[in-house]
């Protein structure tokens, strides 16, 4: 039986859904959002939204309605396998032209203290639950193959170079950044992700 707290969720989604939709508003929903909030964004979380079951996502939407989705440091709690399935579950929910941006660990960081704290079984918080430390490569390539075009925003390459290409947060705002977490104001680069946006198109 669904708990009080449960059906309020769903209710409330539901009529966040109802008002984007009836007001002809874009479609941006965080996966994995843990209580943060972004404006114009509808936040979830898998109470609601599970990636690996996407039949639960068609009391929610149609295929093809969704504009965007955010997930920030999610994709490192799904196996290799899961990952898959949940890129395919994005893919078949996100309009032509829509996107997922999506930012996880960098496990090419060049400091082992970082690499110590988010890596599976880590130190970090939340890192007991880790199952994956990508690089830049394994993740294009988890998205490439559900169908998307991807664009690297921000990674560590193997050489140990950092990379950026310029990304506005009203797209789809990732606090574990190069601008925007606050370990990065005394030491530079201190936290960092690797971001990307995977394309449908």
């Amino acid at each position: 039986m669904l708990n009080i707290k449960l059906i309020y969720k769903i209710i409330v989604f539901k009529y966040k859904l109802f008002s984007k939709r009836f007001f002809n508003q874009p479609v941006k929903i965080i996966i994995g959002a843990s209580g943060t909030k972004q404006k114009n964004w509808v936040s979830s979380d898998i109470n609601l939204l599970n990636l690996l079951k996407p039949s639960l996502w068609k009391a929610y939407f149609k295929d093809c309605s969704i504009d965007a989705l955010l997930a920030e440091h999610v994709w490192e709690h799904l196996s290799s396998e899961e990952s898959i399935i949940a890129a395919k579950t994005c893919f078949y929910f996100l309009k032509r032209g829509g996107y997922i941006r999506i930012a996880v660990p960098d496990g090419l960081h060049p400091d082992n203290d970082y690499i110590e704290w988010v890596k599976p079984g880590g130190i970090g918080a939340g890192s007991e639950d880790h199952k994956v430390l990508y690089t830049y490569k394994t993740l294009k390539e988890i998205f490439e193959s559900a169908g998307f075009k991807v664009n690297l925003l921000e990674y560590f390459d193997e050489t140990k170079q950092f990379h950026f290409n310029d990304w506005q947060p009203e797209d789809g705002m990732i606090e574990r950044s190069k601008r925007f977490d606050s370990r990065n104001i005394e030491t530079p680069l201190k936290y960092t992700s690797i971001i990307l946006d995977a394309i449908k198109t």
